[in-house]
Parts: structure tokens; C-alpha cells; sequence
């Protein structure tokens, strides 16, 4: 809004030039994201208390989790605003890769929105039915794929992935594109969903994978950086700095409260909606392999339930304590601050990987 509002006036003001400049529009989102959770996130915990839309805590979860019963849930929403309101601001709202990544944010925050009422403002037993929400990622990821497949944003390689590592080697999907993509966003949805069940484990971890990609964003949609790595020059998708880099500034933010001990918890809303924004982004980016590496905690994550079901049904012996992994964790005895440290250096030490595989390969 204000890169058409302002930047058109740079011939009468020259210093309106700036918004020109992806860079300078992608630290005021951040920015900005920071300061409406510090703002408003004290009024929302504050309404929420008095609401009584508290956390209802599940009886198998690890008993040092009992205490926080009745802690503000749907912070979410929270993230959500701080995200779209700085994308609105100081992104191109022409760019289409802007436009699907507002999408994605309000229609997966949407679906834990719809869970986190029925289960805490409705008291029913399990909230949104499993299955409507996974209809839900469903219709999304298969309407992203489609519409990626009939009018796709890049020239060349529209149903391509790239692989890490290697040097102008990619994987082509064809007609398994559709079906990939809806893969792709429904896991990346549930394990962001899954990792949410420590203090500032989610919020943590999804900084640091959303600033891996406002760094391959801005990479692959610079011409000149392109070149020189030997990466697909992908023009427009430089824009989607702002929106990666807004998304830092929500969770950082929304950290200061979440962080442990949390005084507000980001519930379904925040978490599929981070986590719809993640796959959805390395999508766009034809980073989908990458992600794997990027995403690497949150991969774990839902790798330990998986392991851990599959385990079960057809040993009936359990691999960990607990799943997800990081309840494993707290029962060898980890506090729970550890745990979400330890997990967010390796969250850190990935995210250098990715982007130092642009130079790897």
C-alpha cells in the first residue's frame, strides 16, 4: 500500500526512491510486525483472560504441563495481524506471489481458528473434526497446485523443484505437481502444528526458517545474485522478502510473550497458518526440497509421531518416551527451557545449511 501510495511521488520527493528498495521495505515490515505485537499483544492477553478462552491441557501430555491450564490460547490471531498488516503496508500488492501468501496466511489461519473456537470458546471434546481440517489443507494445497499448474509465476521449470546441492539439477513433476504441492503444504502445516507443544518452540523455530527464505527469496529475485549462484533467476519472487521477513518480526514478537514461562499460547490459528505459510513460500521458491533442511526441526517433529504410531500398530513397542520428540525429551528429565534452546540453535545452525547450499553446489 505505501510502495503505491509514496513511491510514485519520487520525482517530486526524492527521497520516497527508497521504496523502490525490497531491502528497505523488508526491514520496516519486520519492524513493524514487532511493534503491533508490542502494542497490542498485552491488550490481547488481557481480553482473552477475560473471555476465559484458556488452554485446555490433555491428560497425557507430560504432568509438569498441568500448570499451564488456563493460559490465553488463539494468540495466533496475533500473529496472523502482524503478519498481514506490514505485507499490506510495504509489499507490492500487484506481485502474485504477495497475493498467494496472503491467501495462505488468512485461509490456513482460518481452519485453526475454526478448531481453536469449537475446542475452547465451544468446549467440544476435540474441536474441528480431524478430517474437515485436513479437507481444509486439502482444498488449499490443491487449489495452490492448480492454480501454479494452469498460470504458473515463472517462465521456465513451472513444475520443477530444485534440488540442493546440486548445480542446475531439478526435479520435474508433471501432472504429480498437483498432488506434491497439496504434500507438501499439508505436511508442512501439521509439523509446525505438532512442534507447538513447548514454551516459544514453534514461534522460535519458525523465525529462523522464515529468514532462510527472505534470504533465497531475495537471492532468486535478484538478477545480478542469480547469476553469480548459478541459481533460476525468478523475477518478482524478491518480493516475498517482505512477506518472510514480516513473518520474523510476528513470531519474534509474539515470542516475547510465548517465551517461557508463555503468558499466551498461539494455538491451531498460529500454527497452521505458520505453518501453511512455510510450505506455500518454498513452493513458490521451487524450494520444496530445501525444505526438508530448512524446516529440519519441525520435520523431525512429525517424523517421531509417525515413527511412533507406525512403531506401535505393528510392534506394539513404543520408539520414544513420547512423541512428539520434544515430550521425549522432558521425560529423560530436560527442562523444558533446555529443550526449546537446544532445539532452536539446531533450528539456526539449518538455516545457515540452506543458505550455504547455494554455494555447495
Amino acid at each position: 500500500m505505501l510502495y503505491w501510495l509514496l513511491y510514485p511521488l519520487r520525482d517530486h520527493f526524492f527521497a520516497f526512491n527508497v521504496f523502490r528498495y525490497i531491502t528497505f521495505r523488508s526491514a520496516y515490515a519486520m519492524v513493524t510486525a514487532l511493534l503491533i505485537c508490542f502494542v497490542f499483544g498485552p491488550f490481547l492477553i488481557r481480553r482473552l483472560r477475560k473471555l476465559q478462552i484458556g488452554q485446555r491441557i490433555r491428560s497425557e501430555v507430560p504432568e509438569s504441563h498441568q500448570e499451564k491450564e488456563g493460559t490465553p490460547t488463539m494468540g495466533g490471531v496475533l500473529i496472523i495481524a502482524a503478519t498481514v498488516v506490514p505485507t499490506l503496508l510495504w509489499a507490492n500488492l500487484a506481485n502474485p506471489y504477495i497475493q498467494v501468501a496472503i491467501v495462505v496466511t488468512l485461509w490456513t489461519g482460518l481452519i485453526g481458528f475454526l478448531d481453536d473456537y469449537l475446542r475452547v470458546v465451544k468446549k467440544t471434546e476435540k474441536g474441528l473434526v480431524g478430517r474437515y481440517k485436513l479437507l481444509g489443507q486439502f482444498v488449499f494445497g490443491a487449489a495452490l497446485g492448480v492454480f501454479l499448474y494452469m498460470h504458473p509465476l515463472v517462465r521456465e521449470g513451472a513444475t520443477e523443484s530444485a534440488v540442493p546441492f546440486l548445480k542446475n539439477y531439478s526435479i520435474e513433476w508433471g501432472l504429480l505437481y498437483i498432488p506434491f504441492v497439496i504434500f507438501v503444504i499439508m505436511g508442512s502445516s501439521n509439523a509446525v502444528n505438532l512442534t507447538d507443544g513447548l514454551d516459544g518452540l514453534a514461534s522460535g523455530a519458525s523465525a529462523f526458517s522464515f529468514f532462510a527464505f527472505a534470504a533465497l527469496a531475495y537471492l532468486s529475485g535478484h538478477k545480478t545474485f542469480a547469476e553469480y549462484l548459478h541459481i533460476p533467476y525468478m523475477p518478482g519472487c524478491g518480493e516475498l522478502t517482505v512477506y518472510c521477513l514480516s513473518i520474523v518480526g510476528a513470531s519474534l514478537g509474539f515470542l516475547w510473550y510465548n517465551s517461557h514461562p508463555a503468558q499466551i499460547f498461539m494455538g491451531d490459528t498460529g500454527s497452521l497458518s505458520l505453518g501453511g505459510a512455510l510450505g506455500t513460500v518454498a513452493v513458490l521458491l521451487k524450494k520444496e526440497l530445501l525444505l526438508v533442511i530448512i524446516g529440519g526441526i519441525f520435520v523431525a517433529e512429525a517424523l517421531s509421531v509417525i515413527l511412533q504410531v507406525g512403531s506401535y500398530k505393528l510392534t506394539g513397542k513404543r520408539i520414544f518416551n513420547m512423541a512428539p520428540i520434544h515430550h521425549h525429551f522432558e521425560l529423560k528429565g530436560w527442562r523444558e527451557e533446555k529443550i526449546v534452546v537446544r532445539f532452536w540453535i539446531i533450528a539456526a545452525l539449518l538455516a545457515l545449511l540452506s543458505i550455504s547450499t547455494l554455494k555447495l553446489q
